[in-house]
C-alpha cells in the first residue's frame, strides 16, 4: 500500500462525482497502489452527457471564436505552470522515464492547445460566387460545432492523445465527455483542475472513469446524447465502437493499431539509421502506435544493421523513471506483459532467432512487482509469421532481408494495417519514390515521429478512419451548413 496514493473521482459539470464502485490503479514500476478510482456507472455517464449538453446549449457552442481561442491559450499556459504535477501523474500511471514524460507528453499537451488555437483563429470559410442564366448567388459555408463529443483515449500517451482530441473539439465549440483508460486515469482528472483554473465553463469538459464493456466506455458510446466519437486504441475496440454507434449513424474518428515497417537501403547513413531505428522500435517501451515492429533491410548490410541494433538494445537502461540514465520503463500492466510475453513465446515456436531479449529481466526485489520486459529483436522470420503480422505493442521488431526496391515495397505493404512507415536512404529520389508507394497514412524519410501538428495524422485499413491535425481535425469536429444567397 502506498501511503501517498490518491482518490480519483469522475468530474461532471465542474464537480467531483463518486461512482458506485472503485478500482485500483497500480504502478507498473513496482506494483504499488497509485490511486483508488471511482468507476462511472450508467447514471454517472448520463449526468456527464447532460452536463455537456447544458454547457453546449448554454453558451459555449455559440461563443465567439476569439473567446474560445483565448481560453485555449490560457489552458496551455496553465499546463506549463503545472508541468511538474502533470509529469508526476503521468510517470505514476505509466512508469515511463521522467524526461520522456516531460519532453514528449506534457510539452506536447500545451503545444496541442496552442496549435489548434492558431488553426481555428486563422482558418477561413469556403465561399463561391455562382453565376447562372437566371442570376448570381453567393454560396458560403458556416461551420458549427458537431455537439457533445465522446473522447476515448489509450494508456500509452494518455495526456498527449487526450489533448490532441480535446483541444480541437473545444476550439470548434464542442463540449466533451472524456473516458481515459482505466490504466491511466490521473492526467485526465488533473486536466479538469487546469480547465477550471483557466476559466473554462462548467460542463464543457467532463471525465468519466471506468472500463469498456458494461462500464463507462459502453455506456458512453451507446448514449443517445453523444453526437460523435473519437477514439485512439486497438483496432478491435474501434470495430466495437463502430457497431455501437451504427444504429444512430454517428460520425467516428479512429486512430487504431499499427504494424509499422521501416525500409533500410544499403545507401543509408548507417549510424543515423541505427539511431533512428532504436528510437522507433524502443521508445516508450515500444508502446507507441507509430513504433516500428517490422524492419526490412537490404541484404548487403543486413548483418551490420542487426549487429548495430543489438548493441543499442543492450545499452538501454531499464529502471525507475526518476533514476539518472533510465531510458526504458516497464510495460503498462501485468496483463499487457502477459500478452507481449505470449508473442515472445510464439516467435520462438515460429522459428525466430532471438538476437537479444525475449524474456523478463531481473531488476531486483524492489522492482519485482513491476511489469518489466526485455527489449527484443528477432531474425529468421518472414511475412507469414503471426508475430510479423499481428501488433505486439512492445519493445520488439523482426529484422527481414530484401534484395530489390520492388521487393521491399511489396513486403512493407503486405499487412492489414496502414498507419506509418519509415524509409532510410541517402538517395532522396528513391526516398520520395518509395515513401509515396507506402500504403499508410504517414511515411517518413530519414526520420521518425517528426511531426508538424498542421499535417494530416491517421491511418488506412485496420489503422483507422479519418484524419486529425490542423484543419483536418476541423472536418470532424464541425458540421458545415451551406448558405446560398441570391444577389
Amino acid at each position: 500500500m502506498n501511503p501517498s496514493a490518491s482518490e480519483l473521482f469522475n468530474v461532471v459539470g465542474g464537480k467531483q462525482l463518486a461512482g458506485p464502485r472503485t478500482f485500483d490503479k497500480i504502478n507498473p514500476v513496482d506494483g504499488t497502489l497509485v490511486a483508488t478510482v471511482h468507476e462511472a456507472d450508467r447514471e454517472v455517464v448520463d449526468q456527464a452527457v447532460d452536463a455537456a449538453r447544458a454547457a453546449l446549449d448554454g453558451g459555449w457552442g455559440g461563443a465567439p471564436v476569439s473567446e474560445r481561442v483565448a481560453l485555449l491559450r490560457k489552458i496551455a499556459d496553465r499546463i506549463d505552470a503545472r508541468a511538474a504535477d502533470f509529469v508526476a501523474a503521468e510517470v505514476a500511471d505509466t512508469g515511463k522515464p521522467v524526461e520522456l514524460a516531460r519532453e514528449l507528453d506534457v510539452a506536447r499537451a500545451a503545444a496541442n492547445f496552442r496549435s489548434f488555437a492558431d488553426t481555428v483563429a486563422s482558418t477561413g470559410l469556403d465561399s463561391f460566387l455562382t453565376e447562372t442564366a437566371t442570376g448570381t448567388a453567393l454560396n458560403y459555408a458556416v461551420r458549427k460545432p458537431l455537439g457533445v463529443i465522446a473522447i476515448i483515449v489509450p494508456w500509452n500517451l494518455p495526456l498527449l492523445l487526450l489533448t490532441w482530441k480535446v483541444a480541437p473539439a473545444l476550439a470548434c465549440g464542442n463540449t466533451v465527455v472524456v473516458k481515459p483508460s482505466e490504466e491511466t486515469p490521473s492526467t485526465a482528472t488533473l486536466l479538469a483542475e487546469v480547465m477550471a483554473e483557466a476559466g473554462l465553463p462548467d460542463g464543457v469538459y467532463n471525465v468519466v472513469h471506468g472500463f469498456g464493456p458494461e462500464s463507462a466506455g459502453e455506456f458512453l458510446t451507446t448514449h443517445s446524447g453523444i453526437d460523435g466519437v473519437t477514439f485512439t486504441g486497438e483496432s478491435a475496440t474501434g470495430s466495437a465502437i463502430m457497431r455501437a454507434v451504427a444504429p444512430r449513424v454517428r460520425p467516428v474518428s479512429f486512430e487504431l493499431g499499427g504494424k509499422n515497417a521501416a525500409v533500410v537501403f544499403a545507401d543509408c547513413d548507417l549510424d543515423k539509421t541505427l539511431d533512428g531505428l532504436t528510437r522507433s522500435i524502443f521508445l516508450n517501451t515500444g508502446q507507441v502506435c507509430l513504433c516500428t515492429e517490422r524492419v526490412y533491410v537490404e541484404r548487403s548490410i543486413f548483418d551490420q544493421v542487426a549487429d548495430g541494433l543489438v548493441r543499442r538494445a543492450k545499452a538501454l537502461q531499464l529502471g525507475r523513471p526518476e533514476a539518472d540514465g533510465t531510458t526504458t520503463g516497464p510495460l503498462i500492466s501485468q496483463k499487457h506483459r502477459a500478452k507481449v510475453q505470449s508473442y515472445f513465446d510464439l516467435a520462438v515456436q515460429e522459428g525466430a532467432d532471438v538476437l537479444v531479449g525475449g524474456g523478463i529481466p531481473d531488476l531486483g526485489q524492489e522492482l519485482a512487482g513491476g511489469s518489466w520486459i526485455e527489449p527484443t529483436l528477432w531474425t529468421g522470420l518472414d511475412n507469414t509469421a503471426r508475430v510479423v503480422r499481428e501488433e505486439v505493442f512492445g519493445p520488439v521488431a523482426a529484422l527481414i532481408p530484401f534484395d530489390t526496391e520492388e521487393e521491399a515495397i511489396a513486403l512493407a505493404n503486405d499487412t492489414d494495417y496502414g498507419l506509418a512507415a519509415a524509409v532510410w536512404t541517402t538517395d532522396l529520389q528513391r526516398g520520395h519514390r518509395v515513401a509515396q508507394q507506402m500504403r499508410v497514412g504517414m511515411a517518413w524519410v530519414n526520420t521518425w515521429y517528426l511531426r508538424d501538428l498542421r499535417s494530416p495524422f491517421g491511418g488506412v485499413g485496420l489503422s483507422g478512419i479519418g484524419r486529425e491535425g490542423g484543419v483536418h481535425s476541423m472536418h470532424f469536429y464541425t458540421e458545415p451548413t451551406n448558405v446560398c444567397v441570391a444577389l
